[in-house]
């Protein structure tokens, strides 16, 4: 995959992300600048999901420690130091972060 369809396609991820996190109803902000997205709960907490065009990959910072995702051939997004998948790992952030439910699915 070329830089421009990666861009497209983790653009299409971060839109997803904010309209999960809005549907859920969750108190939120998310803060979209440039490769960063910043969702930033009522306590000060933050997750920050970005995207590493260089490697082609998307990385999670949270509370919970620090994860980088690749895409696979079947269009999962794969951990390679534990294979975790992205939206389980996002999911699970959210929830110790905000204390709610919430589950994103890929």
């Amino acid at each position: 995959m070329n830089e421009s369809e990666f861009l497209k396609l983790t653009d299409s991820l971060f839109t997803r992300i904010d309209q999960a996190l809005e549907d859920a109803g969750l108190d939120v902000d998310c803060v979209l600048n440039g490769n960063v997205l910043e969702i930033e709960f009522d306590d000060g907490g933050k997750i920050v999901v970005n995207r590493h065009s260089a490697n082609q990959e998307v990385w999670i910072a949270a509370k919970s420690g620090g994860y980088h995702f690749a895409l696979q051939a079947d269009g999962r997004w794969i951990a390679a130091r534990d294979g975790a998948e992205f939206f389980a790992t996002l999911s699970q952030a959210v929830r110790l972060a905000s204390g709610e439910d919430f589950e994103l699915s890929a």
